[in-house]
């Protein structure tokens, strides 16, 4: 069976969480990348929200001037069911780029 490869992205993320993304299935996150789009060093949060609750992936995570960090390595990937949201938030008004690349629909 093909896997449905597709991605979301978010310009500007700044200090009011952004949805990147809202699982309509079961989905497989391969890979997120955040870019600081600024010259000051940013920290972000990525997280998923599950009903009412966070759940953080990364809290506080710095990002030097100019450069990224990807959240996930090694081949390291997790699922989000119908309905979770994962959500990323600078404390930097308009200070990251995110890229999200993820499986749609994974099999039950």
């Amino acid at each position: 069976m093909a896997q449905d490869f597709e991605r979301n992205i978010q310009r500007n993320v700044g200090t009011s969480a952004v949805t990147v993304f809202t699982a309509d299935s079961d989905d497989a996150v391969v890979g997120i990348n955040i870019a600081n789009v600024t010259s000051s060093q940013i920290k972000i949060d990525v997280f998923i929200t599950v009903s009412s609750a966070d759940y953080y992936l990364v809290k506080d995570a710095p990002i030097p001037s100019q450069s990224a960090i990807q959240i996930l390595d090694g081949g390291a990937k997790f699922v989000l069911q119908s309905g979770d949201a994962l959500k990323v938030q600078s404390d930097t008004a308009s200070s990251a780029d995110v890229w999200l690349s993820r499986v749609d629909t994974i099999s039950e």
